[in-house]
């Protein structure tokens, strides 16, 4: 490819770029997109509104204790549905997502990823600024639930977003990479519950500090809202091909100034991207669309016990096996720091190996590794096989979020994703009980048993019955 020669023939070409097209040449002039700065800007930015929501999810685990200490919750609870238990905490995160990611996550198709983005972003933060001035468990476990709603929103709009922004050939890395912006929220969380948790500075109790800064979120919100726009793909399969043609355009031009040289001519693979303004939930019953779902539907009820299981109740195990409270929470940093490595490693492998296998392969090393930490009482080894079981969750979570979104169309892909991963919601909102039950009734060694039992059916779900997506285009995998 020659390098521009003067600067009429890059206007020319950027005038053509802006002119009418249908949805499959905007698709196609996003896929053969090279990943320069530009692109890896835009991946940056969602990933920072995702940070928050990150931070909030991941807080349940690291404030536990303090809620505990306070005494506003107990450990454990007599009957299942203890609501003054810290299950009940965990159950109302959960619930709020379900809410959130069931019932909402459809706007997004219906008015734009960037609207719904911004909309949910501010939503979490008030929600939390809230929650933490609360003086009873009722209280907490309501505004929890709010802020929950707009968290299930926030990370399906993501997702959602970042595959269509992105072209095919790295859409792996970007998903990765989203996870390891993302994942520095939970070493984050971890260090600031270590330090706050234990005490109460100017007499408010540190957990509530841990929790009024992941409110931050709100301003940066309309930042992000300003320079990052609105997904081309959605536009085009709105019918607005002139706006998603001048918004590609505008990229396009910043690409070529850092690339140097001319774009590669577009080339249609596909004409499933047809315009479609309005679309009907029915449709993912429907071939090809109904296995998908009731794969994803299995596999998200199933996932959320291995991994939210342990990643929410780290600290409450190590005190489970003898670790002080001011120790675990150490121990739990530890553990929270090795989260980012993760996402590194699944940007060296993620577009190199099919996402089924990858997903496969981590719901495996979950399973191994929590069976041996449930085994152990050294600190070190608990320590040790803890930051493997995280490695193991970050990979699956990158894996998944990546897979689920390619599996369904522009038209469809916010409310089909937001459907079956609300099942992990709502299978999450029961394993806070279910995890209390089990570490009551039969201590560190049950509640790893049902991790593991959790683990083989998401291998079976994704290995035998979930489709190949690596290196293939959104409009191709869809059809």
């Amino acid at each position: 490819m020659s390098s521009l020669p003067i600067g009429a023939t890059r206007a020319s070409r950027r005038d053509d770029a802006a002119a009418p097209a249908s949805a499959a040449e905007i698709n196609a002039r996003i896929d053969r997109l090279p990943a320069t700065r530009a692109i890896w800007t835009l991946v940056l930015l969602l990933s920072m509104g995702g940070w928050f929501e990150f931070y909030d999810l991941f807080f349940t685990a690291y404030v536990g204790p303090g809620l505990v200490k306070s005494g506003l919750y107990s450990t454990t609870t007599a009957s299942f549905f203890g609501f003054s238990g810290l299950g009940a905490f965990v159950a109302a995160s959960f619930a709020g997502l379900f809410i959130g990611t069931f019932c909402l996550t459809g706007l997004a198709d219906r008015y734009g990823r960037r609207t719904l983005f911004t909309a949910s972003l501010l939503w979490y933060s008030v929600a939390t600024c809230i929650m933490a001035l609360q003086t009873s468990a009722p209280g907490i476990n309501l505004w929890r639930l709010i802020a929950g709603i707009g968290v299930g929103v926030e990370l399906v709009t993501i997702d959602t977003y970042v595959s269509e922004l992105v072209p095919k050939h790295m859409r792996g890395r970007a998903f990765a990479f989203v996870h390891l912006v993302q994942y520095t929220a939970v070493p984050a969380v971890a260090l600031l519950a270590w330090w706050f948790v234990p005490r109460a500075p100017l007499g408010f109790d540190g957990w509530r500090w841990v929790v009024m800064f992941g409110a931050f979120g709100a301003l940066i919100a309309w930042a992000i809202r300003r320079r990052v726009p609105e997904s081309a793909r959605w536009l085009a399969q709105r019918g607005r091909t002139e706006e998603a043609a001048r918004i590609l355009a505008r990229l396009e031009a910043k690409i070529e100034a850092q690339h140097g040289r001319l774009l590669p001519a577009p080339v249609v693979e596909s004409a499933g991207a047809q315009t479609v303004t309005q679309t009907r939930f029915a449709e993912i019953w429907q071939p090809p669309y109904r296995r998908r779902t009731i794969t994803l539907l299995v596999f998200n009820l199933f996932q959320a016990i291995g991994f939210y299981g342990f990643a929410s109740w780290v600290p409450t195990l190590l005190v489970s096996k003898g670790v002080t409270v001011t120790h675990s929470l150490l121990y739990s940093f530890v553990i929270a720091a090795s989260n980012p490595f993760g996402p590194l490693l699944g940007m060296v492998i993620a577009d190199r190996i099919e996402r089924k296998t990858l997903v496969v392969l981590s719901a495996l090393a979950i399973a191994v590794c929590g069976t041996l930490f449930a085994m152990q009482t050294s600190a070190a080894m608990l320590m040790f096989l803890g930051v493997l079981i995280t490695l193991g969750g970050t990979l699956l979570s990158v894996g998944y979020h990546a897979y689920q979104v390619e599996l369904f169309p522009t038209r469809m892909r916010a409310t089909a994703v937001g459907f079956v991963y609300s099942m992990s919601r709502l299978s999450a909102m029961f394993s806070g009980f279910m995890i209390a039950f089990a570490l009551r009734h039969f201590g560190v060694p049950g509640v790893f048993a049902l991790i593991t039992g959790a683990m083989i059916v998401v291998m079976a779900a994704i290995g035998i019955f979930g489709p190949r997506t690596k290196n293939r285009a959104l409009d191709d995998i869809s059809h």
